[in-house]
Order: C-alpha cells, then sequence, then structure tokens
C-alpha cells in the first residue's frame, strides 16, 4: 500500500504544475464551510439536549474541527473521542452518554444520505464487487476480504464484542435510556428535527459534493454528477472503518476503480493523492488552530485538565 501511495505522491508532484488553483482553492472553502454546517447541527442537537444550558456554537464548532484535525492524522477515529471530550466540557451539566449519543442523531441523514448514493453506486454496477476487492491495490482490507474464514470470524468478534459492551452499560448505568433519550429530544417534534439538525445537514452534502466537483475541476478530470457521486462514495467506504489515517489506501484504491477511463492512470493517481492531501492539509490546520484557540495548548495532558470557568459569548 505504501508503495501505491508514494506512487501517487510523485504523479502528484509532476501534475503539480498544471493543477488549477482556482478551483483548488473554491474547494477548500467549500470544505471549510461544509464543517461549520455539520458543526451547527451538531450544536442544535445538542441545545434541545440541554435546553436550561446555554451551547455556544463557536465552542461546538471548535470542538469538532479538533476532532477532524486529528482524525486526519490518527487512524481509528481517534479524533471523535477528542470532540467529544471538548463538547463535553462546554456544556455545564452534560454527561458523556448524552453528548455521544447526540451524534447518533447526526447518523441518521448522513447514514440516509450515504445509502443513497451507495445504493445507486451498486445498482450501476460502478463499484467492485466481493471478488474484485482482494486484489485491488492499496485496499487497506484486501488481506482480510482475500480469507474469507477470517472475515466471518472478525465479523462475529466484532458483534459479540458490541453484545458485551451494551450489556455492560445497561447493567452499569442506571439512568442510561434516559440520558440516551435525551439526544433524541430534537426530533420531537419531527418539524424541529427539519429546521435545526437536517436543513444543516443538507447543505452539508451539498457542499461536499461542490467540494469534489471543484477538485475534479482542479485536476482537469470532467465534472460530471457521476464522477462527483463515485468519488464521494469513495470516500464515504474509506472512511467507514480507516485503519490508516483519513482512509487513504483504501480510498486510493476505490477512485482508482471506479474512475478507470475517465482519466489517465497518472492524473487519476495525482487527483487521488492530491486532493486527499488538500483536505487533510486543511483539516489539519483548522483543527490544531481550533485547538490553540479553544485550550490556549496543543499539549493534550493539560487541556482535559479541569475546566476553566467559561468565557464563551
Amino acid at each position: 500500500m505504501l508503495v501505491r501511495v508514494l506512487d501517487g505522491v510523485d504523479a502528484f508532484l509532476d501534475q503539480l504544475g498544471s493543477v488549477s488553483f482556482l478551483p483548488l482553492a473554491l474547494a477548500i472553502g467549500c470544505h471549510l464551510l461544509k464543517m461549520a454546517c455539520t458543526s451547527r447541527a451538531w450544536r442544535n442537537v445538542l441545545a434541545a439536549a440541554y435546553p436550561e444550558e446555554r451551547v455556544p456554537w463557536i465552542s461546538i464548532y471548535g470542538a469538532y474541527l479538533a476532532g477532524v484535525g486529528i482524525n486526519a492524522i490518527v487512524p481509528a477515529r481517534a479524533g471523535d473521542a477528542v470532540r467529544i471530550v471538548l463538547a463535553h466540557r462546554a456544556i455545564p451539566g452534560s454527561t458523556y452518554t448524552t453528548v455521544v449519543s447526540s451524534t447518533l442523531v447526526l447518523s441518521l441523514f448522513d447514514l440516509f444520505a450515504a445509502s443513497a448514493l451507495l445504493t445507486w453506486a451498486l445498482t450501476t454496477g460502478e463499484l467492485p464487487g466481493l471478488d474484485v476487492l482482494p486484489r485491488l491495490r492499496s485496499f487497506d482490507f484486501a488481506w482480510l476480504f482475500g480469507r474469507p474464514l477470517l472475515f466471518e470470524l472478525t465479523v462475529a468478534g466484532v458483534l459479540v464484542a458490541l453484545g458485551v459492551v451494551g450489556f455492560w452499560i445497561a447493567g452499569h448505568i442506571a439512568d442510561f435510556r434516559e440520558r440516551v433519550a435525551q439526544a433524541f429530544r430534537v426530533l420531537s417534534p419531527p418539524t424541529r428535527y427539519l429546521r435545526k439538525v437536517a436543513v444543516w445537514q443538507a447543505a452539508d452534502w451539498g457542499l461536499r459534493l461542490l467540494t469534489v466537483w471543484f477538485l475534479l475541476a482542479a485536476f482537469h478530470i470532467p465534472q460530471t454528477l457521476e464522477n462527483t457521486a463515485l468519488v464521494q462514495v469513495s470516500t464515504s467506504l474509506a472512511t467507514l472503518l480507516p485503519i490508516t489515517p483519513a482512509g487513504v489506501g483504501t480510498e486510493q484504491a476505490f477512485l482508482l476503480y471506479v474512475l478507470n477511463g475517465v482519466a489517465s492512470a497518472s492524473v487519476l493517481l495525482a487527483f487521488s493523492v492530491g486532493a486527499k492531501l488538500t483536505l487533510t492539509i486543511t483539516n489539519v490546520v483548522a483543527g490544531f488552530t481550533a485547538i490553540v484557540l479553544t485550550l490556549r495548548t496543543v499539549r493534550f495532558k493539560k487541556a482535559l485538565g479541569p475546566l476553566p470557568e467559561a468565557t464563551d459569548s
């Protein structure tokens, strides 16, 4: 996988002179707006869960950016834990159970949108089948899909682990259901969910596709709705279970497969690495800027210490 990624870096450097920087800048702008929309939806979910508390959007935005920045460089979505901790610190009297559950509310719309795109891609036959996955170069899970018994045992192990965790939670937290239900208050009435959450997440997904649209233009790849949707599907699949930072290997493997024939192999390699590098740098810069501005430090031991008096306005 590393060799393939390095090939992509070489291709990107070779193509760097031909990259159009105006659409690249527009893509970065859309990506930043997308994260603002997502954080606004999350803030509204938390505000509905804690109507008696003041939930400042700027603090939640900072927590979200911090998590995204860390996820960009650390595998296994470690940044999610950071954003949960920072959001919990920003809301007096909040509980981790409710804050974590609030992200499940956001996943409802994300699951719907991602499933719609994935279903479209599957029905059009654009995605590789299970017989093709083990042979995809750079695919992070190729070794696992190439061993059916090991794959089935892994899935069974994950399901058992989830069951054990659920049983432990139910037995040790008496008010677990109440705290989870608290996070879902925004769903009642449904019109509040549509106005406060769904509309922001719809904007989020629209900006995701617009970001891809401009990235295709930056690397001179045909801008079509089909190509844009296929790139987004590849990104979603790569970040589902990343074992590398940002799922870089898997995303590259899918992109080279689904866009095969749209452009030359060198251009596709340059795009797969260049687009990922652009968004990763954007996430890291935005994330660690948020950490510094919010916590006045990048030392996590100090950051996770006692919370000072809130000063958000």
